[in-house]
């Protein structure tokens, strides 16, 4: 764990500025949840364009005659968080049921000094933000570390990876000897706690082992479950990671 580490969020108003609702957006029905090998047991152990500005979805003006329609929102909820089948092992619809509709994908006014493309995570709000220039940022819903393991600080993407293996830390397998039979790596798949997206954190040219990752566990989203990790419902850390380069500035907000 890094020196000086802690992780954010109020609903609209970050620690690094003031957020406002503008608009959401994506597409496809709704279906069941992904199958996992008790993948919250392993991520609490383990330290390991729709969304975007200007693309359709609901507008200010929109949500100002809108906003109570429940309907609206879910049927919009739908389309952002549908099937993904194209993937390499298909992504099924995430049960937005299961998800507070603060933490939709949206994009909302964001105040900030840091450079468009940065990612920003709040973790006491259960946010992450790409800033987006102008004002404006893209959001999403997270899970966060629990008590005891948030951090903040700077980081940097180092690298990225898709369908990745996943390595539980000696650590971690001392905490959770279940763990085990994964000490040589457990290959991509739905069932694998970094899912279909990871973003690696580095800082002064070292991993981290944190990770920004995708989770097919949509009760995860708005709680603090993790040894430190950061992660996206796997349809926003998707549209998160095609908007990341390597060497993307990651800035994590004191919890």
């Amino acid at each position: 764990m890094w020196a000086g580490a802690s992780l954010i969020g109020p609903l609209d108003i970050a620690g690094r500025g003031k957020s406002e609702i503008v608009m959401m957006d994506g597409s496809a029905p709704l279906g069941p949840q992904a199958r996992r090998l008790d993948r919250r047991s392993f991520l609490t152990g383990s330290a390991a364009g729709l969304g975007a500005l200007g693309l359709g979805g609901l507008g200010l003006g929109a949500l100002g005659g809108c906003a109570t329609s429940d309907g609206l929102i879910l049927a919009e909820a739908a389309k952002i968080y549908g099937p993904m089948p194209d993937e390499k092992f298909p992504i099924p619809a995430a049960d937005i049921s299961k998800i507070d509709p603060k933490y939709y994908r949206r994009t909302v006014r964001y105040d900030s000094k840091e450079a468009p493309g940065t990612i920003v995570v709040d973790p006491r709000n259960f946010y992450v933000y790409r800033i987006e220039g102008d004002g404006a940022a893209t959001r999403y819903g997270a899970n966060v570390g629990r008590d005891g393991f948030l951090w903040s600080g700077d980081a940097y993407v180092g690298r990225k990876s898709e369908w990745a293996t996943w390595t539980p830390p000696k650590e971690m397998i001392r905490r959770q000897p279940e763990a085990a039979k994964y000490a040589r790596g457990m290959p991509g798949g739905l069932d694998n706690p970094l899912g279909a997206r990871t973003l690696h954190l580095y800082q002064n040219g070292a991993y981290t082992l944190y990770t920004i990752y995708a989770s097919s566990d949509a009760e995860s989203i708005g709680t603090g479950i993790t040894s430190g990790c950061v992660g996206l419902l796997s349809q926003d850390m998707i549209h998160l990671y095609a908007r990341t380069p390597v060497k993307t500035k990651v800035v994590v907000l004191p919890a």
